[in-house]
């Protein structure tokens, strides 16, 4: 499986690197007096790397990370009434403006915490097999693109690069940090989720999952990294939803389709990497991040 990828992080004065993941990169400022490395900010830098089924791939998504970022700032405002975000400042580096912002460093909570609003994807599977999606019982008869009676929350294992996520009960999320921090971080993925669908619903946008990163500090829940991007959500335009397959989309779905499709030539099995992705899909993917973009804030992007 993939490693770390294998895209250089660019140099940025007053920062240290100290970290790449799939899609971002970790700089932690120096202190501008003695120079030392400051333990309370990092600058999260989003870039246009795409990942898809645990593979950086080696094709890169051109405004993918403006546009997650650009995104993500105007949700956090958005829900600061219901949880407080990261956020410290947006004025960041000139190499890295837009996509780019100063956060407060956080004690990471070790879940991935899904919610879905529709059913499709993974909790399709899950759901076919047995009538549960991390161990919550839906109703019967329910189909992909299926509407939920309301957001359940079904989290998943935050596995190291590379490796699988994996569904996980909702009790093994209180074995892991405990009941009442498990139930704050559920009703909060849960109600960010409903809040999100409630806007978007506006805008002709449909939101039929998420997934969303808490950490603490001071023993405060905060929200971070990103949220309700076409990275971490799926996005529906509400006019051709459809139950009964697959939906129209505006996320990186387009990619995992082609990826699977006879097209691309890679068989998912093979454990081999995807292959490089041809101009048009990198255009038809930029297209729907920027349209996802600027139909949810209705603001032009660039």
């Amino acid at each position: 499986m993939t490693s770390a990828p294998a895209f250089p992080s660019p140099e940025l004065p007053g920062y240290t690197h100290v970290y790449s993941g799939k899609v971002r990169d970790l700089y932690a400022p120096l202190d501008r007096v003695s120079g030392q490395v400051r333990a309370d900010q990092l600058l999260l830098v989003a870039s246009d790397r795409l990942s898809a089924y645990d593979f950086v791939l080696t094709t890169p998504i051109p405004d993918k990370g403006a546009v997650l970022t650009q995104l993500s700032l105007w949700w956090f405002e958005r829900l600061e009434d219901l949880v407080p975000n990261h956020v410290v400042s947006s004025e960041v580096p000139a190499q890295v403006a837009g996509r780019a912002v100063l956060v407060r460093r956080l004690d990471m909570l070790p879940v991935e915490c899904v919610a879905r609003a529709y059913l499709t994807g993974g909790g399709l599977a899950e759901y076919q097999a047995d009538g549960h999606v991390s161990g919550v019982r839906l109703p019967p008869g329910l189909v992909d693109g299926s509407r939920l009676p309301e957001p359940v929350f079904t989290p998943s294992t935050k596995a190291p690069l590379g490796e699988h996520d994996h569904p996980m009960p909702y009790a093994a999320v209180e074995r892991e940090i405990g009941p009442d921090l498990a139930a704050r971080v559920r009703d909060l993925t849960t109600r960010i989720l409903a809040r999100g669908n409630d806007i978007a619903a506006e805008r002709g946008v449909l939101i039929a999952d998420t997934k969303v990163e808490f950490g603490l500090e001071g023993g405060e829940v905060v929200l971070a990294d990103e949220v309700l991007t076409p990275d971490s959500s799926r996005f529906w335009p509400a006019e051709s939803w459809e139950p009964g397959h697959p939906q129209p989309s505006y996320d990186k779905q387009y990619v995992r389709d082609w990826l699977t499709s006879p097209s691309s030539g890679w068989d998912r099995a093979s454990g081999e990497e995807p292959p490089a992705l041809p101009d048009e899909v990198v255009e038809r993917t930029r297209a729907k991040y920027v349209q996802a973009y600027e139909r949810i804030t209705g603001r032009r992007f660039g």
